[in-house]
């Protein structure tokens, strides 16, 4: 299984490529890509980082032309879950960056 882990890491870089690149679209079937690769394991830690990872990186992409975009909210809403339940530091780190840019007061 650690193939398909790291195979799927390197999508992850790819598609972070992608969206700085400007290549929003391609960023996005990327990321989609992975997460319907990852939803087919079983959950471990290593699975719900990575996904942890896509999703909020799917965010940010989607929320460049605007935050208050359903579908970047609910890549928001399951990036964050996943950052909590996998107790990893970086992706939390990510997540909190994230829900810091956004107006909650409504």
């Amino acid at each position: 299984m650690r193939n398909i882990y790291y195979q799927i890491a390197k999508n992850l870089k790819l598609g972070r490529e992608k969206a700085l690149e400007g290549d929003k679209n391609g960023a996005i079937q990327t990321f989609d890509k992975c997460l319907s690769e990852l939803r087919e394991l079983p959950p471990e830690r290593t699975r719900d980082v990575l996904l942890a990872h896509l999703y909020l990186n799917k965010y940010q992409t989607l929320a460049l032309d605007n935050r208050e975009n359903k579908r970047a909210l609910e890549s928001l809403q399951r990036g964050v879950s996943y950052a909590r339940s996998s107790k990893d530091p970086v992706a939390r780190a990510v997540a909190e960056e994230c829900l810091s840019g956004l107006d909650l007061r409504n």
